[in-house]
């Protein structure tokens, strides 16, 4: 019983495993490719596009430069902790980082995967979920755009809902 139940264990985790990895779609133009951005060793990332500097980790999370991986847990958090935790990180040594904008935020889809749709090269660390912008909604001000990763689609949440986060700087 106890080897059926572990064989059981492994299979579905080996399943989750399978269905978890990201799908791209060939013929599609790639949106964020490689090429686009600097990789630093200090866990950030330069779009050359954009000009925009991105942690390549989720907010919560440290990136290990030997590893090339991010560590630590990833909290999800409402949109007010978002942008204390924005003013108070400094990831990098830098001390500007803000809750990126709904369009920022979309510079960084890969519109040629999902889950994750975004380049998993260059951002590590993220959840297939909603991550916040900073942008509120136009006739509910209770409310913020988010963008959800496992399928790029974009909604507006409630301040008050958990949501994960990635946060941006502009380079000097």
């Amino acid at each position: 019983m106890k080897t059926t139940l572990l064989f059981s264990a492994a299979v579905l985790g080996i399943s989750f495993q399978l269905a978890a990895e990201q799908t791209c779609y060939d013929g599609a133009d790639t949106t964020t490719p490689t090429s686009r951005f600097t990789i630093n060793d200090d866990g950030t990332v330069l779009d050359s596009t954009t000009g925009l500097m991105w942690q390549r980790c989720s907010y919560g999370q440290v990136y290990d430069s030997d590893t090339e991986t991010c560590t630590g847990s990833t909290p999800s958090v409402n949109w007010q902790e978002a942008l204390r935790g924005a003013t108070n990180d400094t990831t990098a040594d830098y001390d500007d980082w803000q809750v990126p904008n709904i369009k920022e935020l979309a510079s960084i889809l890969e519109h040629s995967c999902t889950e994750p749709s975004i380049n998993e090269e260059v951002f590590l660390g993220t959840k297939l979920q909603n991550y916040w912008s900073n942008t509120s909604g136009v006739s509910t001000m209770s409310s913020a755009w988010v963008y959800q990763f496992d399928s790029g689609l974009n909604s507006l949440h409630a301040k008050t809902s958990d949501v994960y986060l990635r946060l941006v700087r502009y380079e000097n």
